[in-house]
C-alpha cells in the first residue's frame, strides 16, 4: 500500500506543477517563440521527474519508487520529436544521480535513458498513425510502465523474482492508472490551450476583418461621392450640350427659313451672309458631334492611330491660319516659336496632333481677355530604357484666368471642368482635354499642365520623335 500512496503523491506534485505551468504558459508563453516553448517544455518535464523522485518512495537507502516516468510520456504524447524524447528521457535518468551516486542510482539512469530512446523510436509511428490519439495515448502509456518494470527486473539492485511477485502487482496497475489520470488532465490542459488560441485567433480575424470592413466603407463612400459626381458632371454635361447643341440647329433652322423665304428682290448679299452663317453652325455642331464619337470611341478602345513622317514645320503653318483670326478678334497676341536645331520630321500621327494642338490653342484662347497666346515647340532629352532619346514639347502658354492647383487632375476626366459655371460662362462640353489626354497616350506621351488661378496656364504636348 505504500507504493500507492506514494504514487498519490507524486500524481499530486506533478498535478500542482502542471497547474503551474498552465497557469505561467497562459500569461507568459504566447510572448515566447514556440521553439523556445519546446525546450522550456524540456527543462520543466526533466524538473517534474527530479521532483518526483524526491518525493518517491523510499525501500532502502538507494531504492526509490516514483512515478519519474510520467513526464516521459506526456512528452511522448505532446512533443513526439526522437530529440526531444532522448534528452528527456537521459535528463530525468541523469538527475536520479543527484540523489546519490549508487547501482540504483545507475539502474536509474540506464532504464530511463532506454525509455527516453524506445519513446524516440516509436514517435514516428506517433505522428503517423491514424488511429484515434485515445488509442495511441493508451498504448505510449502501458508500453512505457510495462518497460519500466522490464528494465528495473534486469537491472535493478533488488532480486527479479521478488521485484516481479512482490512490488510489481502494486506498482505496474497502480502507475499505469495515475499515468491515465494524469494524462487526461493534461489533455484537459491541451484543449484548453487550443480552445483559448482559437479564441485569440477569432479575435484577431475579427480586428482584421473590421479594419477591412473600415476601409472598405471608406472606399465604397468615396466611390458613392465619385459616383455622386459623375452624375452631376454628366447631367452638367447633358445640359450644356443641349444648350450646344441648340444654339448651332436653330440657327441653322432659322437662317435656312430666312433663306427659303426670300423671293428675286432679297438683297444676295444677305443670302451670302446667311449662307456663311449657316456653314459656321454647321462646323460648331459637327465639331460636338466629333468630340462625343471621338470620346466614345477611345473609351471603346476604337480609336487608331497613324504614325508616318510629320513635318514639324508644317504645324505652326495650319494652325497660325485658324488662330490669327481669332486673336484679331479678342485682341490678344498670338506668337508660334519653333526652337532651332529641331529634326524636320517626326513619326506620329499628323491629325491627332493638330486636333490635340487646336484643343488646347481653342481653350488657351476662350479663358484669355487680355495678354497673348503663343505656341512653342522644342525638344527635350528623356531617358527611355538605358538610352536618352529625342521627345518633341508642344507648349500652349496663355495669360488667361489659370486653374487652381486641386482641379489640375479632374479637368482632364471626362465631362468635367475647373468650375461648373464655366460651360454656362465660356460654353463648351469639357470633353475636349479628356480627350486630348487619350489621344497623347495613344501617340506614346502625355500631357503635363502648370497654373496658378489668375496667373495664366501651360499646357504641354510631350511626344516621342520616334514611333513607339
Amino acid at each position: 500500500m505504500e507504493y500507492i500512496k506514494i504514487f498519490f503523491v507524486n500524481t499530486a506534485l506533478l498535478i500542482t506543477l502542471a497547474y503551474l505551468a498552465n497557469f505561467v504558459y497562459k500569461h507568459i508563453a504566447f510572448l515566447i517563440p514556440p521553439r523556445a516553448n519546446r525546450w522550456i517544455w524540456v527543462v520543466v518535464a526533466i524538473f517534474a521527474g527530479w521532483l518526483s523522485s524526491f518525493f518517491g518512495y523510499r525501500l532502502s537507502d538507494h531504492v526509490i519508487f516514483d512515478l519519474r516516468i510520467v513526464p516521459l510520456i506526456i512528452t511522448t504524447l505532446a512533443f513526439p520529436q526522437p530529440m526531444i524524447l532522448i534528452i528527456v528521457g537521459v535528463g530525468i535518468g541523469l538527475m536520479r544521480l543527484t540523489f546519490g551516486v549508487s547501482p540504483a542510482a545507475a539502474a536509474g539512469v540506464i532504464n530511463l535513458s532506454i525509455i527516453g530512446f524506445v519513446c524516440a523510436a516509436a514517435s514516428p509511428w506517433f505522428r503517423r498513425s491514424s488511429a484515434p490519439l485515445t488509442i495511441k495515448g493508451l498504448v505510449v502509456i502501458l508500453g512505457v510502465n510495462v518497460l519500466n518494470a522490464i528494465n528495473i527486473s534486469i537491472f535493478g539492485v533488488i532480486p527479479a523474482y521478488k521485484y516481479m511477485t512482490e512490488i510489481v502487482p502494486y506498482t505496474l496497475p497502480a502507475g499505469t492508472i495515475l499515468s491515465i489520470l494524469f494524462c487526461l488532465i493534461a489533455r484537459d490542459f491541451h484543449l484548453e490551450h487550443r480552445r483559448m488560441k482559437q479564441i485569440e485567433q477569432a479575435n484577431e480575424l475579427l480586428s482584421k476583418q473590421t479594419e477591412e470592413l473600415h476601409k472598405n466603407k471608406i472606399v465604397l463612400e468615396e466611390r458613392a461621392k465619385q459616383l455622386m459626381l459623375a452624375s452631376q458632371y454628366k447631367s452638367e454635361f447633358l445640359a450644356n450640350m443641349s444648350h450646344e447643341l441648340r444654339t448651332p440647329l436653330n440657327g441653322i433652322i432659322n437662317l435656312s427659313e430666312l433663306i427659303a423665304e426670300s423671293d428675286s428682290s432679297s438683297d444676295p448679299e444677305d443670302l451670302r451672309t446667311y449662307g456663311s452663317m449657316i456653314r459656321r453652325s454647321g462646323g460648331e455642331l459637327l465639331m460636338l458631334i466629333s468630340d462625343i464619337l471621338d470620346l466614345s470611341k477611345v473609351e471603346a478602345g476604337k480609336l487608331e492611330v497613324l504614325h508616318e513622317a510629320v513635318n514639324i514645320t508644317e504645324i505652326p503653318v495650319q494652325l497660325s491660319g485658324q488662330f490669327e483670326l481669332v486673336a484679331r478678334q479678342k485682341g490678344l497676341d498670338f506668337q508660334v516659336n519653333l526652337e532651332e536645331g529641331l529634326p524636320e520630321t517626326i513619326y506620329s500621327d499628323s491629325q491627332r496632333i493638330q486636333q490635340i494642338l487646336r484643343n488646347l490653342l481653342s481653350n488657351a484662347f476662350k479663358f484669355t481677355h487680355q495678354g497673348g497666346v503663343s505656341l512653342i515647340i522644342r525638344g527635350e532629352k528623356r531617358l527611355q530604357g538605358s538610352r536618352e532619346a529625342l521627345w518633341m514639347v508642344f507648349e500652349v502658354q496663355d495669360s488667361g484666368i489659370g486653374i487652381p492647383k486641386d482641379k489640375h487632375t479632374s479637368i482632364f476626366e471626362a465631362f468635367q471642368q475647373a468650375d461648373g459655371t464655366i460651360s454656362r460662362q465660356y460654353g463648351g462640353t469639357g470633353l475636349g482635354l479628356s480627350i486630348s489626354m487619350n489621344l497623347a497616350r495613344l501617340l506614346g506621351g502625355f500631357i503635363s499642365l502648370e497654373s496658378q488661378e489668375g496667373k495664366g496656364s501651360i499646357f504641354s504636348l510631350h511626344l516621342p520623335a520616334e514611333a513607339q
